[in-house]
C-alpha cells in the first residue's frame, strides 16, 4: 500500500461505504477509524458486511494527533463538526476530504443558507469543490477537497452541459429529485422508520434546502453569465439507496432537438469514466453500488422545455465513491483506482 488513510466518522452509512470501497483499493490502506459513540467497538461488529476486510479494526475517539503524518483523511462528520476539527486535521494530514457541507460554500453563502457564520472562514480557500467532471484541474491544484452533496452531484451533472453550452437560460432552472432513505443517515429519526417511510413519498425542505446553494454555485461557475438560479424540491421515497433528479430548463437558442442535445451531452462527457449518457431514461437501480451517474436529455417542442434526468447511488457517486475519486486526484493516482462504474443487478 502506497498511502495511509483515516476515516473520521466511520460508523455512519457514508463511513461504512468508504470502508467498503477502500477495501478494494490497491494503493490506499485504512489505518485508523473514528466514531465517538462507538469508540472501542469493532467495525465488523457494527457492519458484519465488512468483516472480511477489517476483522480487527476498531473505532477510536477523534484525537487529531492520532492522524499525524497520514496521507489522507476522509471526514464524514455531522454538519458543523468538520469546522471544529479542520484546523487540527489540515495541519497534520496531507489531504483532507470533507464529505459534509462545511467547506463547500463561500462564507457569505454559507451564512445565508445555514443560518450562522462559518467558524473558520480562513480555511475555506484551501478546499476545492470536488466535482471532478467539472473542476478536475482546480481539485488537483488544492490540498483539500469539499466533497459535493448527493443531490447536487446528480442535478449539476444533469444540467451542466446545457448551462455551460449556453443552450438554456441559467435562471429559472427547476430540479425535482427523489432520494432513498439512506440519504438521511443511520441516526434514528421518525421519517426513517420503516412504518413512516414504507409506502410513502414526501417532499421536504421546500424553498430552503441547503443543497440549492451548491447547485447554483457550481452551475454559475460553468455558466457563460457567471450566475445560475435553481428551484430545488427534494423528496423522500421508500427505497434504500439512489437518487433520481429530474431537471427542467428554458431554451436560450433556437433549433434544439433531442438528437442534438444527446449528441452535445456525449461530446461534453466524452472520456468521463463515471458518466454514462443514455438514450433511454436512467434508473437508480442501474447505478446501485457503482460510482456512476447515468444521464439523459430531451427537448419538448410542445412546451418549449428542455428536460434532463440523472440517476446515481447517493452513497457512492453521491458521497463516498466521489470522495475516493477526489482522493485519487489529490494523490496523483488513476482517477478510477478502487472504483467501478458498474452497478449491481438485479
Amino acid at each position: 500500500m502506497a498511502y495511509r488513510a483515516a476515516v473520521v466518522g466511520a460508523s455512519g452509512y457514508t463511513g461504512a461505504e468508504l470502508l467498503r470501497l477502500l477495501a478494494g483499493h490497491s494503493e490506499v490502506e485504512v489505518t485508523h477509524v473514528t466514531a465517538e459513540s462507538n469508540a472501542g467497538a469493532r467495525v465488523a461488529d457494527l457492519y458484519p458486511s465488512l468483516v472480511a476486510a477489517y476483522p480487527d479494526l476498531r473505532y477510536h475517539p477523534l484525537e487529531a494527533a492520532d492522524l499525524d503524518g497520514l496521507d489522507v483523511a476522509f471526514v464524514a462528520l455531522p454538519h458543523g463538526e468538520s469546522q471544529r476539527h479542520a484546523a487540527a486535521l489540515t495541519s497534520r494530514v496531507a489531504h483532507v476530504i470533507d464529505i459534509g457541507a462545511d467547506f463547500r460554500l463561500p462564507a457569505p453563502s454559507y451564512e445565508q443558507w445555514y443560518g450562522h457564520a462559518h467558524s473558520v472562514p480562513d480555511l475555506l480557500p484551501a478546499f476545492a469543490y470536488g466535482l471532478p467532471e467539472l473542476f478536475r484541474d482546480d481539485i488537483a491544484a488544492h490540498r483539500h477537497v469539499a466533497n459535493p452533496g448527493c443531490y447536487p452531484t446528480a442535478a449539476i451533472l444533469a444540467l451542466a452541459p446545457l448551462v455551460a453550452g449556453g443552450l438554456v437560460e441559467p435562471v429559472g432552472l427547476v430540479v425535482n429529485a427523489v432520494s432513498g432513505v439512506s440519504g438521511r443517515g443511520r441516526g434514528l429519526s421518525a421519517p426513517s422508520l420503516f412504518s413512516e417511510a414504507n409506502e410513502n413519498t414526501s417532499a421536504y425542505g421546500l424553498l430552503t434546502h441547503r443543497h440549492t446553494a451548491e447547485m447554483e454555485l457550481a452551475l454559475g461557475r460553468v455558466s457563460p453569465t457567471g450566475t445560475a438560479q435553481v428551484l430545488f424540491t427534494p423528496h423522500l421515497v421508500p427505497m434504500t439507496r439512489g437518487i433520481l433528479a429530474t431537471c427542467y430548463a428554458r431554451p436560450a437558442v433556437e433549433g434544439l432537438s433531442t438528437g442534438r442535445l444527446i449528441a452535445h451531452y456525449r461530446d461534453f462527457y466524452a472520456g468521463e469514466p463515471f458518466v454514462a449518457v443514455l438514450a433511454e431514461p436512467p434508473a437508480t437501480k442501474a447505478t446501485l453500488a457503482g460510482n456512476a451517474v447515468h444521464v439523459t436529455v430531451r427537448f419538448d417542442s410542445r412546451t418549449g422545455t428542455v428536460l434532463a434526468i440523472a440517476a446515481e447511488d447517493n452513497l457512492v457517486k453521491g458521497a463516498s465513491g466521489q470522495a475516493v475519486q477526489n482522493a485519487n486526484l489529490l494523490l496523483g493516482l488513476p482517477e478510477t483506482a478502487g472504483l467501478s462504474a458498474v452497478g449491481l443487478a438485479p
